[in-house]
This record gives C-alpha cells, sequence and structure tokens, in this order.
C-alpha cells in the first residue's frame, strides 16, 4: 500500500509506523461502508495515533449513518464527516477522504484494523504511564518521591485495568523480552553511609532487629550490607547472642562477605557509637529501595512496549508482574511506616441483673382444707 501523506504529518524524515496504514484502512472502510461503525463498537477517537484520524473517526461516531442506497448515489455523507471533522482538523481537505476510500484494501476487515489501532493505542498509553513512574522515582526535587511515585504507581494500575477490559481474556504467557539491568544509585555513598549507620545502630540496640521484618537484604544497595543484614536478622530470629563479632562470624560461615572484605574495618563500623535509632535508618534504606523498584519496574514495562513481538496479553500480564514486585515493596513500606494501631479500650461490663423466675404457665394445685 503506497504512502499517503495525512493532513497533520510535518515530519518526512520520521519512518511511518505500521499502525498509519491500520488507521486509514479502518476509515476508509468507513467511509465506504458506514454500517461497519457496529462492527468496532468499544474504539474511541483518541486510540488513533493520528490527530486527523481521530477527528474523522469522531465525526463519523456522531453523524447518523446514512441511507446505503443514497450513500453510492452522493456525496452528502461525506460532506457532513468533512465539515465536522475540520472542527478538530482544519487541513482536512475532501480529496484526503477519497484517498481513504482509496488505500482500504477490504472493508469487510474493518475490526482486524480496529484491534490493529487498540493495540497500538495500549502500547502508548502504558508507556506514557511508565514514563511518568520513572520519572517520579528519579525525582530528586520532589519534597516526598514516595507519595508521588506511588500515585504515579496507581495511574498506570488503573490504566491496565481499563486495557485489559478492551481486550478480550485469552491464553498468555510472559514476554520474553531481556529484561534491563538495573541502574545503579545515583547517590551511592550516601546509600553506604545510612546502611552502615543502620547496621551500628540495629548492633547497638539488637531488641529492635526482630520488629523489623519489613527490611530485606535486597533493599540494601552495597551486597557487602546486605550480607551483614542478613547475617544479623539470622542470629536475632535464634534467640542468638548480637554483636559485631557474632555478626562477623555468621556472615563469614554464611559466604555473605564479599572478597577483599576487609574485617577489622566492619568491626570498627558495626561498632561506631552514637548511631540513633534502628527504625529511623531502616526506613531510609527501604525509602531508597521502594524508588529504585519503580523505576526497575518503569523501565522493565518499556522494554516490553518496545519489543514489537510482545502481544498484547504479553503485554498487560508482563506489566502487571512487574507491578507486583513494587507493590511487594509497597506493603512493606507501609507497615515501616503506619504508626501501631493503639490496644483496644476494655470498658467495664455492667453488672448482671438477676434472672427473673419464669411465668407460671399451670394452675396451682387447689390446698387441702381440714376436715
Amino acid at each position: 500500500m503506497p504512502h499517503t501523506t495525512g493532513p497533520d504529518e510535518d515530519d518526512l524524515n520520521t519512518p511511518t509506523p505500521p499502525v498509519y496504514f491500520a488507521e486509514q484502512a479502518l476509515l476508509g472502510a468507513l467511509l465506504l461502508e458506514p454500517h461497519r461503525l457496529d462492527e468496532v463498537p468499544g474504539l474511541i477517537p483518541e486510540a488513533f495515533s493520528n490527530t486527523a484520524h481521530g477527528a474523522v473517526f469522531a465525526a463519523i461516531r456522531c453523524l447518523p449513518a446514512p441511507n446505503p442506497a443514497q450513500h453510492t448515489r452522493n456525496t452528502i455523507w461525506l460532506d457532513q464527516v468533512l465539515a465536522s471533522a475540520r472542527k478538530q482538523a482544519r487541513g482536512m481537505s475532501a480529496s484526503y477522504l477519497h484517498t481513504l476510500i482509496q488505500v482500504c484494501p477490504c472493508p469487510r476487515h474493518a475490526p482486524a484494523y480496529a484491534r490493529m489501532i487498540e493495540t497500538e493505542h495500549a502500547r502508548r498509553t502504558l508507556c506514557a504511564g511508565a514514563q511518568r513512574l520513572a520519572q517520579a522515582a528519579r525525582d530528586t526535587t520532589h519534597p516526598q518521591p514516595v507519595p508521588a511515585t506511588l500515585t504515579a504507581a496507581d495511574a498506570l494500575a488503573n490504566a491496565l485495568d481499563h486495557l485489559s477490559a478492551t481486550f478480550p481474556p485469552g491464553p498468555a504467557s510472559l514476554p520474553r523480552t531481556h529484561t534491563p539491568t538495573p541502574l545503579p544509585a545515583h547517590d551511592g555513598e550516601a546509600a553506604n553511609e545510612e546502611e552502615r549507620l543502620l547496621l551500628a545502630s540495629a548492633l547497638a540496640q539488637p531488641a529492635a532487629i526482630e520488629g523489623m521484618r519489613w527490611l530485606t537484604a535486597g533493599d540494601f544497595v552495597h551486597p557487602p550490607n546486605a550480607g551483614l543484614w542478613q547475617a544479623a536478622t539470622a542470629l536475632a530470629r535464634r534467640r542468638s547472642p548480637v554483636d559485631p563479632v557474632t555478626v562477623l562470624w555468621e556472615a563469614h560461615h554464611r559466604g555473605l562477605l564479599t572478597p577483599g572484605t576487609e574485617p577489622a574495618e566492619l568491626l570498627e563500623s558495626l561498632g561506631a557509637p552514637g548511631t540513633g535509632e534502628p527504625q529511623y535508618w531502616g526506613e531510609r534504606v527501604l525509602h531508597r529501595s521502594l524508588l529504585a523498584t519503580a523505576h526497575h519496574v518503569a523501565h522493565r514495562i518499556e522494554a516490553f512496549i518496545n519489543d514489537p513481538a510482545t502481544t498484547s496479553h504479553q503485554l498487560l500480564l508482563g506489566s502487571r508482574r512487574a507491578l507486583a514486585e513494587l507493590n511487594a515493596v509497597r506493603a512493606r513500606w507501609h507497615h515501616a511506616t503506619s504508626p501501631t494501631p493503639a490496644p483496644p479500650r476494655h470498658t467495664a461490663r455492667p453488672a448482671a441483673h438477676p434472672r427473673p423466675d419464669p411465668p407460671q404457665t399451670t394452675a396451682p394445685s387447689p390446698s387441702r382444707t381440714s376436715r
């Protein structure tokens, strides 16, 4: 099918996406046989990637279908479509409407063309949501980056729910797209300092470790610190002594110390006094982990979108799985930052009143009179 330039197409150096031709084919089918609009009931003008194409489709939807016999003999209905479309796309011309009709291969394939348009609309929608999620997770100027990131994640999840209703359920597998490597922390030195402060404060107050199950070794940026935290939590759960020496020994025997680690330096950092509360530093570590997870999830979804071999069902399933990982960290974040609920107040029970005697249902026996 030859490429025909649309009314609002400016950059001729940009390759034309295949969905452009699907939009032309669908509009041509509807202009030629307007009754086929009933075959694409779920399609909306916003699903079109081309603004002029969306304007033409909106005009077709808002106008009553013409009489089939009259439609073949005059252009009255086409003139109405053109006048309505020009309200949104001033460059629309009658010649372009006739071009749309000419380039349509087969009008009865309108549902297939509509499905192509909906598929690309789903990709664009999820791509925009993933980009907003990545931007929120990396915005160092925002005063409250976690709430902003979670809001972007909720918007992306809502878009997934809406798109899932558009596509009928069917068998789907996870995308085979290569998962991008997580980017290193942009504040690695600060992360290392906060992780070391967490370890030192936790070893100074080992009783707090058991109550911090919401923090895992995977939340740490630096593997040596993650290994030491894993060793400390293992000792705490076994009710074993917890101090810098026992933690170092446990990490050594678990193979959690990275090559080149100097034990003397670790002991010195783990025994640093005056490090604050473990809860505070733990929340700082989890705060960074949540934002890093959100950023990685956004890039995974973008990788699915940019892979043309990913089907619609694979895209939806893969995106949901990716967001589930973020939701797992989110649940731990809420557990860590939510205030502990106060125990229920016990009110004094009212004193029990004596139960009344049951009513007498039989007549009393006559008393004997003395003779």
